[in-house]
């Protein structure tokens, strides 16, 4: 069962159409990322999901009955938002009782809820202490706990790392990975860092004006984009794209061609080539499909170095060895793994098989 499902979901608000006919799925127990820029509708899709706005048309389901009329009580999901929102003068064990407090529980059944909790986020020393006492990912932990400690049918998180500092970011989603293993509760989590979607998700969905242009494994998603939007907004650095026909059974672009791996198209279609950074080298050793042109630029990264390279008239970037001594202008030959180029058509942009 579908903990979580919208079917032809559209939310506009005056002129602008923040959700376009959405339909998602969240499978039960999944840590499911919703993955998107900013301005495509992620917020948006989560507060319809929550209750918290009614969609001027579509339906919502949980656990397969109709909720689109329910209020956010009765819907029973917990949100996480991006700012923490705890209360400044309750302490960190006040904040996460919060919930079960409004249902008036017993105070000793509260105590161990409480206790529960903090032992999961590993944060029983922070529940004497007040917000104003902790760092900003301590915050984020006890903003968490607070939704845990309600035990919903499911979890939605609206970027909920965006606050903090990149190492604690790094922290946090591991820790979230493991809580999420932990519990096995089905995770929505809204972000448009593509490498929390990476690192974090069982499935990823890809949102674009509204509308999912894909849903997947992050793999597959990665590996297999249905369109070159798709396959441009998800990896760093982006895919190189250049233009391209059909030619006597060769891919042929301006001033460069190679073997057709495979794929079916007509004789002067117009065609974009797509190649991630990583699938291409600088190895001359391998040479069967290779590409000649001249060093552009390179940026040092430490643990790679990147290589701009000029290609008749496109240019491609290289993931090479971080030491790669090379000169600008200086000519070189670039290798290609033709078992991981991607063709796309160049009017409609969607992805060509093979």
């Amino acid at each position: 069962m579908n903990t979580i499902r919208a079917t032809g979901v559209s939310k506009s608000f005056g002129d602008v159409q923040a959700l376009d006919g959405l339909e998602l799925e969240v499978p039960t127990g999944s840590f499911f990322v919703l993955l998107g820029p900013s301005g495509a509708g992620k917020t948006t899709t989560l507060r319809v999901l929550a209750g918290l706005e009614k969609p001027d048309s579509g339906t919502v389901e949980i656990d397969g009955i109709d909720a689109t009329g329910a209020t956010p009580a009765a819907r029973d999901l917990a949100m996480v938002f991006q700012s923490y929102a705890l209360y400044p003068k309750q302490t960190a064990a006040q904040n996460i009782a919060s919930p079960l407090r409004a249902r008036k529980l017993p105070k000793d059944e509260i105590e161990r809820q409480v206790r529960r909790v903090a032992e999961l986020l590993r944060i029983e020393r922070l529940l004497d202490r007040k917000p104003a006492q902790m760092s900003g990912g301590e915050q984020q932990r006890v903003a968490l706990g607070r939704a845990l400690v309600r035990e919903p049918r499911a979890f939605l998180m609206d970027e909920p790392l965006t606050n903090l500092d990149l190492k604690l970011r790094v922290e946090m989603r591991t820790e979230l990975t493991r809580i999420h293993r932990s519990l096995g509760r089905t995770f929505l989590y809204v972000t448009n860092d593509q490498v929390e979607a990476m690192s974090m998700a069982d499935q990823v969905a890809v949102l674009r004006q509204g509308r999912i242009q894909q849903v997947g494994t992050p793999a597959h998603v990665y590996d297999r984009p249905v369109n070159r939007w798709v396959a441009s907004f998800v990896g760093s650095p982006r895919m190189n794209f250049v233009a391209c026909e059909a030619r006597d059974g060769r891919l042929a672009g301006d001033g460069w061609d190679l073997p057709n791996p495979g794929f079916a198209v007509d004789e002067g279609r117009p065609l974009t080539l797509g190649v991630r950074a990583e699938d291409l080298s600088l190895d001359r050793r391998d040479e069967t499909a290779s590409l000649t042109g001249t060093v552009y630029a390179t940026e040092p990264l430490g643990d790679r170095t990147l290589v701009d390279v000029e290609v008749g008239s496109g240019r491609l970037q290289v993931k090479a060895p971080p030491r790669v001594a090379l000169e600008m202008g200086e000519p070189i030959t670039v290798a290609v793994d033709l078992d991981r180029v991607h063709l796309f058509d160049a009017a409609t942009e969607e992805a060509l098989s093979r």
